[in-house]
């Protein structure tokens, strides 16, 4: 698949459009050295197995996708099945992550027990191989779960709605499993914890990956597709090395994707996830968005 290796010059590669709004055009563009373009994948990567030809900010445009407003402002979670201390801990303050990335308040809406998923909507992982003859993985059906499960709680004033589920998914035949899926008409979407690790041995490493997945799913949400020009949160993944590997923020085709559809300061969005990051232990990335910021802030 050929891949994109340069995507400086937004204006001849097609990725954004010359627009009147030069200033807002420069914004963006002064961030473009700090994000590294999109990798080669491996041969078992997404874009190996996958042909996209990536979604440019003229396609998203004219999509006209909806974005929050006065009578659907919010983004609500539900608690899909059993969770322990850690996991909630860790789903409370992925929550506050997903308020900041996309600058729009969040709530939690009553948890739904995993007993609302009947018998046609699970399966026993039938291929993977286990020890001891133990069975494979339970996992639940991501369709059914947003259809009918998911789509008739939706509360009225939500512009997007997605559960966390502690059980493994998968999105039907064809498919070993699914971190998350979302439906971009609907906006509703569910992702699992599963195959994030055990928050009591490696908690930064399991709130990353929660954090990393609900973005990726929301960002389907507010109608981003997968990105081939820059290593990118919203990168297709084809397991959890490669979903480890993608980077906890949009590029900047993604982050203007973004800003276009939800009219944020990207200033005030850059110091608000620093400082959340700093607060987490998230280092580097506490250190990337604070180079964002001050680039935005230099005259």
């Amino acid at each position: 698949m050929k891949i994109i290796q340069k995507v400086v010059l937004f204006f001849f590669v097609g990725i954004f459009p010359a627009l009147s709004a030069a200033q807002e055009t420069a914004t963006f563009e002064k961030l473009v050295p700090l994000y590294e373009n999109k990798k080669a994948p491996g041969p078992l990567d997404w874009l190996a197995q996958h042909e996209e030809a990536g979604q440019t900010l003229s396609g998203f445009l004219s999509a006209h996708y909806p974005s929050p407003d006065e009578k659907h402002p919010y983004i609500y979670i539900a608690l899909l099945g059993d969770f322990s201390g850690e996991q909630k801990r860790a789903l409370e303050m992925a929550s506050r992550y997903i308020q900041i990335y996309f600058q729009t308040p969040v709530k939690f809406t009553d948890p739904i027990p995993l007993s609302a998923v009947p018998a046609q909507a699970r399966r026993i992982h039938p291929t993977q191989r286990v020890p001891n003859g133990q069975t494979g993985d339970p996992q639940i059906l991501t369709t059914y779960t947003i259809e009918e499960i998911l789509k008739p709680r939706m509360p009225k004033d939500a512009f997007a709605f997605v559960a966390f589920t502690s059980s493994d998914l998968w999105p039907g035949e064809g498919w070993n499993f699914v971190f998350g899926q979302a439906s971009m008409d609907d906006r509703i979407g569910v992702w699992s914890t599963y195959r994030n690790g055990d928050p009591q041995q490696d908690f930064p490493l399991y709130l990353r990956r929660t954090i990393q997945t609900g973005t990726h799913e929301v960002g389907h949400m507010f109608g981003l597709d997968h990105c081939i020009y820059y290593e990118c949160n919203m990168n297709g993944s084809n397991s959890r090395v490669e979903s480890d590997k993608r980077p906890l923020w949009d590029c900047p085709v993604c982050l203007r994707k973004l800003s276009t559809g939800l009219k944020f300061d990207p200033a005030k969005r850059f110091r608000e996830l620093s400082a959340i990051c700093r607060e987490f232990g998230f280092i580097a990335e506490e250190k990337f968005f604070q180079k964002n910021l001050e680039i935005l802030q230099k005259k």
